[in-house]
């Protein structure tokens, strides 16, 4: 599995900024994390190594239909003109280059395989309901000042919670269980140029036809495949954020798994044979709750009821923002070559 860019798929977590009239230059440096749990979260932490732990800090600069993100793990020049991703390889010095074409090969091949091996893990199951992955869902949506102030980086900035709950067309969240997305955002005042970020990712997913423009092709294939919601959920985050007052300078988004009553009941009634064992929490919404580890009826997650498990966090804080930025910023830099 390729390193992980964390740093480019939190950058999902700046509210979209559409249809810009002028486009401005900005410069940032940013630091992300996203954790899974359960099966893909060992797998994730196995080959992330230490980025996948603690993180990435990054430097990111936009001028025109130009991109660059660059950290101690590697980067990548983005380019909208050319249809091109030049990937940099920072510790040998060199780089490749893709075009549009075929990153978007890749990501289709990416999300079959992840979605007949998550077919292959559910045939398994004896008792995966059909009939799941036909379901329609609805979504819930909150957004609430909770008063609450700090500066955070030299910016003053405002707490502000938006909860997105996914659950099961006709049924509430505790009857047929579902997923909760939950946003824990620190605004700062509006900083336009940083719209220029969130402006330049959208236009990149729209050229690749998808939002796996953002991130690695490999790790969000495999997680939309185990969790069928989390594309949706993600979409109704992008659009509930734009109507944010203010410019994301600390965000943390929580995706929680909630098992239904029957799940629960299942679970009572299978407890005494399988405590002992790990697990699943059973199958909701396309089997993504049998990919979070067991936990007692009573016992729960802190601060959570026990019928909720989270399945993933991202993190994201901006740490510093200037809006000169050189044509050089956003070139190769001195010293690379470019790898066959």
């Amino acid at each position: 599995m390729k390193r992980v860019q964390l740093a480019a798929l939190c950058a999902l977590l700046l509210p979209a900024a559409l249809g810009t009239a002028v486009r401005a230059d900005v410069k940032t440096q940013e630091k992300s994390l996203v954790k899974f749990e359960g099966a893909l979260g060992k797998v994730i932490g196995l080959f992330g190594g230490k980025a996948a732990k603690e993180g990435i800090t990054s430097s990111i600069a936009v001028k025109g239909d130009r991109k660059i993100t660059l950290s101690d793990y590697g980067g990548e020049i983005v380019d909208l003109a050319e249809e091109k991703v030049y990937q940099l390889d920072t510790r040998n010095k060199t780089y490749k280059v893709k075009t549009f074409a075929e990153i978007r090969k890749e990501m289709q091949e990416a999300q079959a395989k992840a979605e007949e091996n998550a077919r292959r893990q559910e045939s398994r199951e004896a008792k995966k309901d059909s009939s799941e992955k036909q379901k329609e869902y609805e979504f819930d949506v909150s957004s609430k000042e909770t008063g609450q102030k700090k500066n955070i980086n030299g910016f003053d900035c405002r707490e502000v919670i938006t909860t997105i709950a996914v659950r099961e067309k006709g049924k509430t969240l505790e009857q047929g269980g579902g997923m909760v997305l939950t946003a824990d955002s620190w605004l700062g005042p509006k900083i336009p140029a940083m719209e220029e970020i969130a402006d330049f990712n959208q236009r990149y997913a729209r050229k690749l036809e998808g939002p796996l423009a953002i991130g690695s092709a490999e790790q969000m294939a495999a997680a939309m495949a185990m969790y069928p919601a989390l594309k949706q959920a993600l979409s109704k985050y992008e659009t509930s954020g734009a109507n944010l007052d203010g410019t994301p300078i600390q965000t943390t988004v929580t995706f929680d798994g909630v098992k239904s009553q029957e799940q629960m009941a299942q679970e009572q009634k299978q407890q005494p044979e399988d405590e002992k064992s790990s697990g699943g929490i059973g199958g909701m919404l396309g089997g993504f709750g049998r990919k979070i580890t067991r936990k007692k009826p009573d016992e729960g997650e802190a601060g959570k009821s026990p019928n909720r498990a989270t399945i993933m966090t991202m993190t994201n804080e901006v740490l510093s923002v200037a809006t000169a930025v050189t044509p050089q910023d956003v070139t190769i830099p001195a010293g690379y070559r470019e790898k066959n």
